[in-house]
């Protein structure tokens, strides 16, 4: 036997060559891993072309006798951004095999480590064995077998192989996994993508916990493939237990389907399906679900009626939903979507919690929107869906008097340059609606112990288009005086077409003392409103020895404006701007109606205060105060509408009632807040909000109480009190228990309520929830069970939703 060192150019070209060789083959061997998802000749070429070969090792032995080149101590090869470290590299030019031994680590471009003490493989890349496999994915995802062989190039076989995607414990290595799963066999096929596990054993915390004689799985960086996914398992007093089992259908790259039944103890069997398709600038959905109920009287109340599904006595038995979502781009600029339901009754999708369509309120809408620097446009058109559990003939359904809004324009414009050394904006706005119900709520006769006379929308059609023009520039005094001079105008086109019965109930509303109201519906009308007003700010900072830091601000706004025109009794009716509160985040507001169908007229200042402080050791307070005046003209939120949009505000009187609001933050994760509303002459508090949060470990705390005054022209006849309490604390490192409840204090009745536990580490998450609601008016209780376990890159098993985890 002849052995030769490789002084020569020559023979270290040919030992480049061979050891390129040699690399390739090793690279080869990395594929048979499920999690890579490559074929095996995919992965050799997918180093770039022209990418030099650096080989370095403590010696380079080639034989010619034996037609092999050796490669000892600390061998290191780079190539193409993928490198293998080993002790010791042999290629054989008879046999093409290559074999490496020592500690051999594979680190491939894409960041997968591969680890062995010995590899066997060929050089066409088909065969190839491999000793004591340990890989790690860059996934995260990790393979062990004792051995593994790859046959024909598509096949390969993990003997008494282990699989998980929980990361081993740096301090107790040996430690067993949250969970793994463990195999007699581990058959990975390169060509339908798939793992098998054969003879295999279900881990959990190291304690065996299934036998599984055979199950498949899709390769874990497989995105799409057909098949069953993981089932689902729910509980609703309504419904009863539910067991659901979706399969998916990958067609094609661009779209699939996917279909799921449930099956219902109480209510049968419910068939949903959902189509998806991809295209270069966008996607859309379409989903339908139907199911033909076993039991509807589940749903009737103590009042005989069914909440969920119709009128008393009606069986309504089959029930269903269509639905689809869509967005597509047209430009860079541009973008066109949609997301409509239809369904047989007002609530099937919120009972049967149909995803995307489940709502409380579900916003159905065709739109067209576009943005170009300070420029943006919207339009589109509505519809709202109301998912309710009133009966339809209840005086208090609201599913079926929502109107629809054809269409709904916005537009906004700031140039980029200034304007009389200021900025301009500009405000387009118009809505045309449409109502087949009369939406009212009326006491008949009229009862001036509880006033409930009120016409949220009107039958019929109306329209209007605003266009608003706003300018504002800022001084600021060499005494740190800033002043903000501003000046608006408005101008309004509307039109109505009211039915008979709405004019009747305008009508009825004009006997109501308290309103004063009269019957002037008029069919259409122009009005404007011209604003000039003034802002003055004065910031004042307090810097402290102790390192704190404050910044009182004075502030006053004067607006003089001329009255609002065509109110003061029902005129016009309100859509938009039914949900005015006036608040200390809303004093210092221009016009603090929340739409444009009311406009805020005559001349009002708003005076106050607000306030901000940061404290060395990280704490900070911020607060706002005051009150606003009517000085001039004809208060606005004096003249009711047709929904007495302006009593109760605080703002119907010449003074209006204090606004203010504290809080305070700590860097330990405490926060608090309260605000209110006061009386402007006794102080009285008509409406309070207070909050306080606590997130840190081991536990996390919220509180909220609300407090609103009684309000008897909207119906509510009494003070309302409201309590929210939530916790949440973590037992041990990964496990925590959590609850929430709503209480009413009015009515002495515990709302909404629900507990739950969990467990959530990098690879498993464990959820478990039980929840009850209850009626304010029948004080019916709904029970919900719900629990989710979560394996990564295996899947979900259980409920689809947890409402109540909101305490993180």
């Amino acid at each position: 036997m002849r052995e030769a060192f490789l002084p020569s150019s020559r023979q270290a070209h040919l030992a480049r060559l061979y050891a390129a060789s040699a690399l390739a083959c090793l690279l080869a061997c990395a594929v048979p891993l499920p999690a890579f998802a490559q074929e095996v000749g995919k992965m050799a070429t997918n180093v770039p072309s022209g990418s030099q070969m650096l080989l370095a090792a403590d010696t380079l032995v080639y034989n010619n006798d034996n037609q092999t080149v050796t490669a000892v101590g600390a061998v290191q090869i780079d190539y193409g951004g993928n490198r293998l470290v080993a002790q010791k590299v042999i290629y054989d030019r008879n046999t093409k095999r290559m074999v490496a031994t020592g500690n051999v680590e594979i680190v491939n471009s894409d960041g997968t480590k591969i680890n062995s003490q010995h590899i066997d493989i060929t050089d066409d890349f088909a065969d190839g064995f491999v000793n004591a496999l340990r890989v790690e994915t860059i996934d995260k995802a990790y393979f062990a077998a004792e051995s593994a062989e790859r046959m024909g190039g598509v096949l390969t076989t993990f003997h008494n192989g282990v699989y998980t995607a929980c990361e081993p414990c740096e301090d107790k290595p040996d430690k067993a996994p949250t969970w793994r799963v463990k195999a007699r066999k581990i058959i990975w096929n390169g060509e339908k993508k798939t793992v098998r596990f054969e003879n295999a054993n279900f881990e959990f915390f190291g304690f065996p916990l299934a036998y599984l004689p055979a199950f498949e799985i899709a390769d874990p960086t497989v995105k799409r493939k057909s098949g069953f996914l993981i089932p689902g398992i729910s509980y609703n007093s309504h419904l009863g237990y539910s067991v659901k089992v979706p399969y998916y259908f990958a067609l094609s790259p661009t779209y699939d389907l996917t279909v799921s039944g449930s099956g219902y103890t109480k209510q049968g069997f419910l068939g949903e399906a959902e189509w998806r398709q991809r295209f270069n600038n966008g996607q859309y959905s379409l989903k339908i679900a139907g199911i033909q109920q076993r039991d509807p009287d589940a749903f009737i109340d103590r009042a005989g009626r069914n909440v969920d599904s119709g009128t008393a006595g009606d069986p309504n038995k089959l029930r269903g939903m269509m639905g689809t979502q869509g967005q597509f781009a047209i430009n860079e600029r541009w973008n066109f979507g949609w997301d409509v339901l239809l369904q047989t009754d007002k609530n099937f999708s919120n009972t049967y919690n149909i995803n995307k369509y489940n709502a409380a309120v579900h916003q159905s809408s065709v739109y067209l929107t576009g943005l170009n620097g300070r420029n943006y446009f919207d339009v589109r058109a509505m519809h709202f869906d109301v998912q309710e559990d009133t009966p339809n003939d209840n005086a208090a359904a609201r599913s079926g008097q929502q109107p629809w809004v054809l269409p709904s324009l916005d537009y906004a414009y700031i140039p980029d340059m200034s304007v009389a050394g200021g900025q301009l904006s500009l405000n387009v706005n118009t809505r045309v609606i449409r109502r087949d119900d009369l939406d009212e709520t009326f006491n008949v006769p009229y009862n001036a112990g509880t006033p409930v006379q009120r016409v949220r929308g009107i039958e019929g059609e109306s329209g209007r288009l605003t266009t608003e023009a706003e300018w504002k520039r800022t001084f600021v005094t060499d005494d740190g005086l800033v002043l903000t001079p501003l000046l608006a105008l408005q101008g309004d086109v509307d039109y109505l077409n009211a039915s008979s019965g709405s004019l009747a109930a305008v009508n009825h509303m004009a006997d109501n003392p308290l309103i004063n109201a009269n019957d002037d519906m008029r069919s259409s009308f122009a009005r404007y409103m011209a604003t000039a007003g003034l802002e003055m700010r004065w910031p004042l900072l307090f810097s402290m020895a102790s390192g704190s830091s404050h910044v009182v601000e004075p502030m006053a706004q004067l607006f003089l404006r001329p009255n609002e025109q065509y109110v003061g009794g029902l005129a016009i009716p309100n859509e938009d701007a039914q949900s005015m509160v006036f608040d200390a985040t809303t004093l210092f507001e221009r016009d603090k109606f929340s739409g444009y169908d009311r406009i805020e007229g005559g001349s009002r200042a708003n005076v106050g205060f607000r306030y901000s402080g940061s404290y060395i050791n990280g704490w900070g307070t911020n607060a706002i105060f005051g009150q606003s005046y009517q000085i001039g003209g004809e208060n606005s939120f004096a003249a009711p509408d047709l929904v007495n949009v302006g009593a109760y505000s605080g703002l119907e009187d010449t003074k209006s009632d204090y606004v203010g609001l504290f809080g305070i933050s700590s860097p330990n994760g405490f926060a608090a807040s309260v605000s209110g509303r006061f009386d402007e002459q006794t102080f009285e508090v008509r409406r309070a909000e207070v909050k306080a949060a606590y997130s840190g470990l081991p536990v996390s705390l919220s509180a909220k109480y609300a407090f609103i005054q009684a309000q008897p022209l909207y119906g509510f006849t009494t003070d309302r009190h409201e309590v929210t309490l939530g916790a949440s604390t973590h037992l041990a490192e990964n496990w925590r228990v959590f609850g929430t409840g709503t209480y009413d204090l009015q009515q002495s009745l515990l709302v909404k309520d629900g507990v739950g536990f969990a467990y959530n580490d990098s690879c498993f998450t464990y959820l478990m929830t039980y929840s009850q609601s209850r009626d304010l008016n029948t004080r019916e209780v709904t029970q919900s069970i719900g629990f989710n376990l979560s394996f990564r890159t295996l899947g979900d098993f259980g409920s689809s939703t947890t409402a109540i985890d909101s305490i993180q």
